[in-house]
């Protein structure tokens, strides 16, 4: 059975209420929007995601589409794979919010996460996306338990799930998934500082392309589903600006803009159009995974 976003979009709940284990309550309309703290910036509170739904069906997916467990040579595959959980994603669900404690390590097959740094006042910006490529709960294997970021999905999908006890004994190791986790980490350096550089020094154009780019490596297919609200919210810019930008690429061809989908139609000329941004952060991640599985960099060996 495939799965469906719109099967396994349940509601949220708002502000301090808890949740019941009877049902959900409903959530009023833009409900979506404002968990990525766009509308009523001033009174967004802690928003409670649904429960993660599990996939008790034969699955869709493998852990091997995950970069990360596909990275893993096959003792750790033995070992570890029988004890990952497959949990759906729906759009908009909260994995952890700043200061929580992180309980597990989820890798993302065909979703979407955002790592998103929210301000006093409701704003926020995108630090990271995470998708295939790599892992949410890095503070988890740091040492660190919490971290100040928000991780939210930003488009739905499932991913497999790895509890803390688990991946702390992983670690006691010292096998190969400690040094996948670790070349992982350095990954997402790179495109945090990369993305900070992006933000500062290049023009709203520029980063539309770049965003685009990181997302769609990140997801399987050449279009995604984003309202160019969300998008300005994610980098930190005037929506105007980013419907002038989305309306150049569409004009030239690069992509077709509707009703919230962006479709790429030329990806080549995305990439040209974009800044040196995305380029670093892809090399790097390559650098880091190889195409051939369990081969660790050559600078590493």
């Amino acid at each position: 059975m495939g799965l469906q976003a719109s099967h396994v979009l349940p509601k949220y709940l708002f502000g301090n209420e808890r949740r019941s284990s009877r049902g959900h309550t409903g959530s009023p309309p833009g409900a979506v929007a404002r968990m990525f703290g766009v509308a009523h910036r001033s009174t967004i509170g802690r928003i409670l995601a649904p429960p993660l739904l599990y996939r008790d069906w034969e699955p869709v997916s493998s852990p091997d589409q995950n970069r990360l467990l596909d990275a893993l040579p096959p003792a750790e595959r033995q070992r570890i794979f029988p004890h990952l959980r497959l949990v759906t994603l729906p759009l908009g669900a909260v994995l952890y919010e700043s200061g929580d404690t992180q309980r597990y390590i989820y890798f993302p097959v065909d979703a979407i996460v955002s790592l998103l740094y929210v301000l006093k006042d409701g704003a926020s910006a995108e630090i990271a996306v995470v998708g295939k490529d790599g892992a949410i709960g890095v503070a988890l294997f740091m040492g660190g338990a919490t971290t100040t970021n928000r991780a939210i999905v930003q488009s739905a999908g499932s991913a497999y799930r790895l509890t803390r006890k688990r991946i702390e004994q992983e670690f006691a190791r010292h096998g190969e998934m400690l040094h996948v986790l670790l070349r992982y980490t350095q990954a997402l350096i790179t495109q945090m500082a990369q993305t900070a550089v992006c933000n500062r020094h290049h023009s709203v154009d520029q980063q539309l392309c770049r965003w685009l780019l990181l997302s769609l490596d990140r997801l399987n297919g050449s279009s995604l589903v984003m309202t160019q609200e969300l998008i300005a919210n994610m980098l930190g810019v005037r929506r105007e600006g980013v419907t002038e930008a989305a309306g150049k690429l569409q004009k030239a061809g690069v992509i077709e803009y509707r009703r919230g989908r962006i479709s790429v139609l030329d990806r080549s000329r995305l990439e040209s159009m974009s800044c040196e941004c995305y380029d670093v952060v892809r090399k790097e991640t390559d650098r880091l995974f190889p195409a051939h599985v369990g081969v660790a960099p050559d600078s590493m060996q």
